[in-house]
């Protein structure tokens, strides 16, 4: 037995019909579903290429604002290494806020007297793996860092560290550092009780 189909078009959508039906007996309210529901394909189809081209800021400002960024963190180890408290003074933001590796909380001025004493020697800084990820006026920086030195006490601080920089653009539109936070890695091998998981 052979069957015919008939075919309509709403909205430019092709509907398939069985014989003896015909597009004039679809009910009004399941058109204006079939309607609706095309509206909304189209306008999701059209955000999934639109959207990506509009998030965030200009190709060439990420561009530009990446350099920045890239030239702050150079400017930043090499502070560190130096000990230069006015180069750290202007890259820090007044109410910056630290977290050490073994989990001590500094603020701007406690960072720049503990750079000024001198204490900790730091002889070498080897930045890897850097990331860098804009939020309009946000950047956060990831990096894996090699260091080399001694603390006040005189012992080894040397090891492997991952450390997070959270920059904001200010009001002059000048970047600088609200956020600081390091972990050491440690080589793998049995937990201690104290260690968090």
């Amino acid at each position: 037995m052979r069957f015919s189909f008939d075919q309509c078009t709403v909205s430019g959508v092709a509907l398939t019909r069985m014989p003896g039906s015909a597009c004039e007996r679809l009910s009004p309210v399941y058109i204006r579903f079939l309607k609706a529901g095309w509206a909304i394909a189209t306008a999701i189809a059209l955000a999934a290429f639109t959207i990506p081209l509009f998030a965030g800021m200009p190709l060439a400002q990420k561009h530009e604002s990446r350099h920045e960024i890239d030239q702050f963190e150079d400017d930043w180890r090499d502070a560190v290494l130096n000990s230069d408290t006015k180069a750290m003074d202007t890259l820090l933001a007044d109410d910056y806020i630290g977290i050490t590796a073994n989990g001590t909380i500094e603020n701007k001025d406690q960072t720049l007297a503990r750079l000024r004493a001198g204490g900790r020697r730091i002889t070498s800084l080897t930045i890897s793996e850097r990331k860098v990820r804009f939020y309009e006026k946000t950047a956060v920086v990831t990096c894996l860092v090699d260091v080399k030195g001694t603390n006040v006490e005189g012992t080894e601080v040397s090891g492997s560290y991952r450390y997070t920089h959270v920059y904001v653009r200010d009001e002059q539109g000048k970047w600088k550092i609200v956020s600081f936070e390091a972990s050491r890695i440690r080589e793998p091998g049995p937990r201690h009780k104290n260690d968090l998981h």
